[in-house]
């Protein structure tokens, strides 16, 4: 067996501490799987004295995460720190620039600098390996990168955070309200106490922004990303998605257009028929279109300590074994500018609840403006508040009541024109609501 590949892992909380106790646990097939012993030399955290529960006995320790990237007994760093400056960035980029090979869970740092940090890999001989970033002990990566090269990818699309996928699945099955179930999942740890990163959306798009590199051989763009979070959807939205069959999951979208790559993060309705339907709770899905092997599901767990350390020694068990890949699946000079697609510009179905008042001639209205702009309806619900409408002969209580469209296939900004101009009309009693359908 040759030389020891040492590592020197940065961050030791959850993620971090569970890929040192892999490390150790699973010492032996791993050298048999790359054939080198793999060991821990070094680590940095910022807190010396807590318990871990970790034996580093016999590993340095350093205070600050630069100098462990820098130091002349650490083969690969392993970046778990998170964020996409500060010392995460810095730690990688020293790392690099010292000629060491880089493991990264880091989804916010190569979204925004993963192209310039490959092009660094690239001149430096070094791998840049990521696996956990996306949809955490799922293999989403290596499927883009080397399981599907062979074959052209039309779309790529998935539920990448179970924050999210928590609180709708406790909002259909129980009725809950957003801000109920929402209170629930930060009691049990499954959001932050400011959930905005998770909840709006943001999350989803860094990891969206990486998968469409690899899907589309384009630089990443996240800014390039248009989204939209869950804090909007109401039990009624996910009643009628029932009613109608489909259910309500935020989704980040890729797929190729003529017009250039979509990348889109919202609530989305999709087929309860499809694979990516049934997946609830916590769990994570990325649903891969090719021309090949047609559609293709990944279902798992997308975080928690286990789960991500075993996207991570994954990683490091190829680093160690010699499987140099270029980060994004092609060299960076091969990346093609991404060709953004605005989503005013954006062709699909539409699930549209409008609230409003019970009183004659307003579906008509309604269908006129929608009409007008050639939108085809596919079908209108109407819901009316049967109790207050019971003192009325005409059965109309000419109070708020939704109103719900679905669409054939339009662009949004005909969408969103038409619903300025029934809002102007006076017919509505709120602002609409409005959902995408991603159908099979």
């Amino acid at each position: 067996m040759s030389q020891s590949f040492r590592l020197g892992v940065a961050g030791l909380g959850t993620v971090g501490s569970a890929v040192v106790r892999m490390i150790a646990r699973r010492a032996a097939p791993l050298a048999a799987a790359s054939g080198r012993d793999i060991r821990v030399t070094a680590v940095s955290a910022r807190d010396r004295t807590r318990d871990r529960k970790l034996d580093l006995s016999g590993t340095a320790w350093f205070d600050d995460p630069v100098a462990l990237a820098r130091a002349s007994d650490v083969d690969c760093v392993i970046e778990l720190i998170g964020g996409s400056e500060g010392p995460a960035k810095a730690t990688v980029e020293a790392a690099l620039a010292a000629g060491k090979h880089v493991v990264t869970a880091n989804k916010a740092l190569l979204a925004y600098h993963g192209t310039s940090l490959a092009r660094a890999a690239e001149a430096a001989g070094v791998a840049l390996a990521y696996e956990a970033a996306v949809a955490g002990g799922i293999p989403v990566i290596k499927a883009l990168r080397e399981g599907l090269s062979g074959n052209a990818v039309s779309r790529v699309y998935g539920i990448l955070n179970g924050t999210c996928n928590y609180i709708l699945t406790r909002m259909e099955r129980e009725g809950l309200t957003f801000e109920a179930c929402l209170k629930d999942a930060q009691a049990l740890g499954y959001a932050e106490a400011d959930p905005t990163f998770d909840v709006e959306g943001f999350d989803t798009a860094h990891k969206l922004a990486i998968l469409t590199s690899l899907a589309f051989g384009t630089a990443i763009d996240v800014d390039g990303v248009s989204v939209e979070g869950i804090s909007g959807v109401k039990p009624l939205d996910l009643l009628m998605a029932e009613e109608l069959g489909y259910r309500i999951k935020l989704l980040g979208v890729a797929q190729a257009t003529e017009a250039g790559i979509e990348q889109r993060v919202h609530p989305t309705m999709v087929p309860k028929s499809s694979a990516i339907a049934q997946v609830m709770g916590v769990t994570n899905a990325v649903t891969v279109d090719a021309d090949a092997v047609g559609e293709l599901t990944l279902i798992g767990p997308g975080a928690g300590g286990e789960a991500t350390a075993s996207a991570v020694v994954a990683d490091i068990a190829d680093v160690a074994a010699g499987l140099v890949r270029p980060t994004f699946g092609r060299p960076t000079g091969q990346l093609r500018p991404a060709e953004r697609v605005e989503m005013q510009r954006h062709e699909g179905g539409y699930y549209i609840r409008l609230t409003v008042h019970d009183r004659p001639g307003v579906a008509a209205g309604v269908a006129t403006r929608m009409a007008e702009r050639e939108i085809s309806l596919e079908s209108i619900l109407q819901r009316r508040n049967t109790r207050a409408a019971a003192s009325d002969p005409h059965g109309r209580s000419g109070q708020p009541v939704p109103l719900v469209l679905i669409t054939y296939a339009a662009t949004e900004g005909t969408i969103r024109a038409a619903l300025e101009a029934i809002a102007a009309d006076g017919l509505l009693a709120e602002a609409p609501q409005l959902i995408r359908i991603e159908r099979d």
